[in-house]
């Protein structure tokens, strides 16, 4: 066996950072433990100019982890509602590894959701064999003792129902926050629109999937709408992957989470099979990841700034907030499989 391919079975410092589909190579780095614990992102920003990296064909990694198993746990989440916050704190825990934002299943999603370009290079059973192989290296842990815990980007929650159908049934924490609470976030941040609008056609295009045969059309939307339009389709994307595996998923409503994390932090431990005394809740939410902004730790944040930013956006958008609200009333009567989910969800 390849001697790079050897070392990346028995650890996961060497990490797949990528994954070229048309040649079916994976590219490798190597990463320390502190390395993860500190990365936000788990893509090219963790890269520096003397970074090496090597690539393996990805049958040979296959070949190389076939006898690893499968025993990751999983964050999914619809965009900007305290996910890398609850992975740092979760992650603090011993038993804990915690990775955040791995590119490679962003490119899995791209692969099998783009409609403006679906990769057509591979059969089902292939796709299926690479996603296994890649979801055995982020089971990966340092420790015997630990248990991988994957934070996915929002979209990737496309392949949420493909993961939690595997034999292995991971558990996974699916969070979320009410929809004038999302339309609040992102039109009262400086860059969470532009982010909305580069991602607004391919989120109609999963929501239109799911839509039981409503259409909308993207220009016709305010950007309010646009805004309300996305957190329906990330919610709707997570409601369908928890049909059948209800007792895998534990929902997280975030602004519930703020107003008691020693509660759902304590249910978020449990669920992922890891029992937590009181006293080691406390002392990790009177930690400094409650009062930094998890994606950017070097920045206060904390509960009461988020409140103040919110009312602040609820002032100054009132009438795009309102528009998304409609719109979503809209969209419920339009579509009955989408009022469907709502309803499972939001109730």
């Amino acid at each position: 066996m390849d001697p790079l391919a050897a070392s990346v079975a028995r650890s996961p410092e060497l990490f797949p950072l990528a994954l070229d589909p048309a040649t079916d190579q994976l590219t490798f780095i190597r990463l320390s433990e502190a390395e993860y614990q500190r990365a936000s992102f788990l893509d090219a920003r963790v890269l520096t100019p003397k970074t090496p990296q090597r690539a393996l064909h990805g049958s040979i990694v296959e070949a190389a982890v076939a006898a690893l198993p499968v025993t990751a746990n999983y964050i999914f989440h619809i965009g900007h509602v305290g996910s890398t916050l609850l992975s740092r704190l979760l992650g603090s825990r011993p038993e804990v590894f915690a990775l955040r934002e791995p590119a490679i299943l962003r490119t899995f999603a791209h692969m099998r959701f783009d409609t403006q370009n679906p990769w057509q290079g591979w059969s089902d059973a292939e796709f299926d064999a690479r996603l296994g192989t890649v979801l055995k290296l982020l089971s990966r842990t340092f420790r015997p003792e630990q248990r991988a815990l994957v934070k996915t980007t929002s979209f990737v929650s496309e392949l949420a129902r493909q993961i939690l159908a595997r034999p292995d049934r991971p558990r996974a924490i699916f969070i979320f926050v009410p929809a004038e609470t999302y339309l609040a976030t992102i039109l009262g941040a400086s860059n969470s629109p532009k982010e909305a609008r580069l991602l607004a056609e391919s989120r109609l295009a999963r929501l239109h999937a799911r839509s039981g045969g409503a259409h909308w059309r993207l220009p016709d939307l305010s950007e309010g709408e646009m805004v309300a339009m996305s957190w329906a389709c990330e919610l709707t994307a997570l409601a369908v992957a928890a049909e059948g595996a209800m007792d895998q998923v534990l929902w997280l409503n975030f602004d519930e989470f703020l107003e008691d994390p020693a509660r759902w932090l304590g249910a978020a431990f449990t669920h992922i099979g890891i029992e937590t005394a009181s006293a080691q809740i406390s002392a990790i939410l009177s930690g400094p990841d409650m009062g930094r902004y998890a994606k950017a730790p070097e920045h206060p944040y904390d509960a009461r700034l988020r409140g103040a930013v919110l009312r602040d956006a609820r002032r100054d958008h009132a009438r795009q907030i309102a528009k998304g609200l409609r719109w979503l009333k809209e969209a419920e009567t339009m579509a009955p499989a989408v009022r469907q989910v709502f309803t499972s969800v939001t109730n």
